[in-house]
């Protein structure tokens, strides 16, 4: 039985649709594979320890001269952003109890427009926790002015820093470095080609 040239297009059509999804769920499967992989690292160093007790330990292993017990709230703790790739530091995260600073280290040239920077740590990421903080303003368990938002610095076109102010949760805070470490690598990637 022959095809008709409509067929042909539509089925033309269906493949690049396919396609094209099986390409941003890769992405979203690499994304997955590398926060596994970060996952096991820890577990694998740890005795079932309270999460929260893992992370002061190994706050308090990195930033030995900064921690005070007493002063922990005002903190400000800084982690290396490393691309996956090469081990080539690409960010600094500094993270205090208001906002997470992700500033690029000097010769980093990336622009906002590189994908996926947008699409997917902005809009999907810190998207869904701004969703998730207007649903709470709605119900009245924060202010608007706890909401969390995303603020990029640029030398010229290239950025310098991505600010997320208000993350709130200290769970968030993982999050937020983690997505930005796999969009930061897949941005350097991407300007390369």
């Amino acid at each position: 039985m022959q095809n008709t040239d409509e067929q042909i297009r539509k089925m033309l059509e269906l493949k690049e649709t396919i396609i094209e999804k099986m390409s941003k769920y890769q992405d979203e499967i690499d994304f997955l594979q590398k926060n596994l992989e970060v996952l096991d690292v820890i577990l694998k160093g740890s005795s079932f320890t309270k999460a929260s007790a893992l992370v002061k330990n190994i706050t308090k292993q990195e930033e030995p001269d900064i921690l005070d017990t007493h002063e922990e709230d005002s903190l400000e703790v800084k982690k290396q952003i490393v691309d996956s790739n090469d081990g080539e530091v690409i960010a600094n995260a500094f993270v205090t109890p208001d906002q997470v600073s992700i500033v690029l280290e000097d010769g980093m040239i990336l622009t906002p427009e590189i994908p996926p920077l947008k699409t997917f740590f902005i809009e999907r990421i810190i998207g869904e926790m701004k969703k998730s903080d207007n649903a709470a303003v709605k119900d009245g368990k924060i202010d608007q002015e706890s909401v969390i938002d995303c603020i990029i610095n640029k030398n010229g076109s290239a950025i310098r820093e991505i600010i997320i102010k208000n993350y709130r949760q200290k769970e968030r805070v993982d999050e937020i470095i983690n997505t930005a470490t796999w969009s930061l690598t897949r941005m350097v990637e991407n300007s390369s080609k």
